[in-house]
């Protein structure tokens, strides 16, 4: 009697046991309609964007956006602090995402702004003197280059966000070699046009206290005498919550004092009409600035503006501090939308869709189809090969090979991989190697059997010596494997993980479970003989 057979084998039982509930009965249940727990049917294994079908977008993250956001920060506060010290220059433009200039400061108080400026932009904008007194900032070569790979990180964040929040399971989100571009991958959403726009929209929130209007856009520079102040701009909206459809234009300074970036939480609610709005609470520095606007404005309207875009012009009855309403003709759908996309964060830049394809459920189920026709064919075709070459111990092998599926499903649902139409082609390489490594085995047997060595001692020395082999060939398969995940795109990375657990998993089988089976065949017999 071989010793520790009965724990080997208890063992093998509780391995694939388990592994075969975690990774095979949700499907199978799923299929059949059979119970299933919960703990089981959360951890059944995730389907990719080819077997389930979704939708596969390229955007194109904008980050001239965000560069011409940080130019215009800079000029208005430069703006402020110059106003502040009595410096009154012609103008201050920005002319293009990394530059703006200042033009016509008066010769006698050159050296007071020249201290202003680099107060305020000396560390990312490089200032380069024109003729006339006037003066141009440029952004710094590595700043940008930085500002262009956090304004892509931030994209990617905000997005991983949104999409979480719309129930997509198991979204990819991946940046791409072209630095700007990113892949989006969402299984199972089949409205593309709302997916879509959610991810898209800016979701900019500011809060501005309206100088003038709402008036028609011509009617507000007669009140300027079509002169409007440099730190002041016209913004489209609605002239009232009852009527969203009509468009009137607001004066506010360019500069919110409270922006989305001070939001805490933001919910769908009721407004005092009963009609679709928006609540939201401010973290507490946001709270204070919120307070401090509102109580020494009381009586003013205050603008709500999301993406450049006045939503609704409150009147201010009293202070606010950390809680306030949006409000301005949503409809349930929108004021969700909303909510969404500003718990979400606003986007640092817009974004281009570069490419769309939609996947529907049939062709997945298709693939899935197919998937599970070829495998199956491999394992049939495998199974009469070895039953015939190696006659009943290809029976040994067979049992093996099906244990080692059972536990790669079952290891793949564990861990939260996903399956994919590439990963189906791992799958059956898995099958293949998996088979190989007997065929290695049993020749090596064969050759012992051939020396006039016994039958034990036989598969002993077939299975020792044939160890290193295997296992310098799985880790060569691993190197392989672990190139194609680091450096390869979604469906090459779907392959390769499932290549890698695997080559992990058949050397469990091919070793401990192959030998097992012998020694508990030949134990129970004096005088074995072996059919190989």
């Amino acid at each position: 009697m071989y010793k520790n057979l009965r724990w080997k084998i208890l063992t093998i039982i509780a391995v694939v046991a388990v592994f075969f509930a975690v990774g095979v009965y949700p499907m199978l249940g799923e299929r059949y309609h059979w119970p299933v727990p919960g703990v089981l049917k959360a951890k059944q294994l995730r389907l990719g964007l080819d077997l389930k079908g979704g939708v596969h977008l390229k955007l194109r993250v904008n980050t001239d956006d965000a560069l011409k956001i940080t130019t215009s920060s800079i000029s208005e506060q430069l703006r402020a602090s110059l106003t502040t010290g009595g410096i009154t220059p012609n103008a201050i433009n920005v002319t293009a995402p990394t530059t703006f200039v200042v033009e016509g400061v008066p010769q006698d108080k050159d050296a007071r702004f020249r201290a202003a400026a680099d107060e305020i932009a000396a560390t990312n904008y490089d200032r380069n003197p024109l003729a006339g007194g006037n003066y141009e900032f440029k952004l710094k070569p590595n700043i940008e280059r930085d500002l262009r790979e956090q304004t892509v990180d931030q994209a990617m964040q905000t997005i991983d966000r949104r999409v979480n929040e719309l129930g997509v399971t198991e979204p990819s989100i991946a940046r791409q070699p072209k630095g700007d571009e990113i892949l989006v991958e969402m299984p199972g959403v089949t409205d593309v046009a709302h997916a879509k726009e959610i991810i898209r929209s800016t979701a900019i929130l500011e809060f501005k206290l309206v100088e003038a209007g709402p008036a028609t856009k011509e009617d507000l520079l007669k009140q300027y005498n079509g002169n409007l102040p440099g730190d002041m701009e016209i913004l489209p909206g609605s002239a009232s919550a009852s009527d969203p459809g009509s468009t009137s234009y607001f004066v506010v300074k360019k500069t919110a004092p409270v922006t989305g970036q001070d939001l805490r939480v933001a919910k769908p609610g009721l407004d005092e009409n009963n009609q679709p709005a928006v609540h939201f609470e401010l973290k507490a520095a946001g709270a204070t600035k919120f307070g401090k606007l509102s109580g020494e404005n009381i009586g003013r309207y205050l603008a709500i503006v999301l993406d450049n875009r006045v939503i609704s012009a409150p009147r201010l009855e009293g202070r606010i501090t950390d809680q306030g309403r949006i409000s301005g003709g949503f409809t349930s759908e929108t004021a969700n939308d909303l909510s969404l996309t500003l718990r979400s964060g606003a986007l640092p830049a817009s974004l281009t869709y570069l490419e769309e394809v939609v996947i529907g459920p049939s062709l997945g189920a298709d693939s899935i189809r197919a998937g599970v026709i070829a495998s199956l064919v491999g394992l049939l075709l495998i199974m009469a090969f070895m039953l015939i070459y190696y006659k009943l111990s290809g029976i040994n092998a067979i049992v093996a090979l099906v244990f080692n599926l059972i536990i790669l499903l079952g290891l793949m649902a564990y861990i939260g991989a996903t399956m994919t139409l590439p990963g189906i082609a791992g799958f059956v390489l898995t099958m293949g190697v998996g088979v190989d490594s007997n065929v290695l085995i049993f020749e090596r047997i064969k050759e012992e059997l051939a020396a006039q060595r016994g039958v034990r001692a036989a598969i002993n020395a077939g299975f020792s010596r044939v160890f290193l082999t295997l296992l310098d060939t799985h880790i060569a398969s691993l190197i392989s494997a672990a190139f194609l995940f680091n450096f390869g795109t979604g469906p090459i990375r779907g392959f390769a993980m499932t290549l890698s657990i695997g080559l992990f998993v058949n050397l469990f089988t091919s070793i401990f479970v192959s030998k097992t089976l012998y020694e508990f065949e030949l134990s129970k017999r004096q005088v074995p003989a072996l059919s190989i």
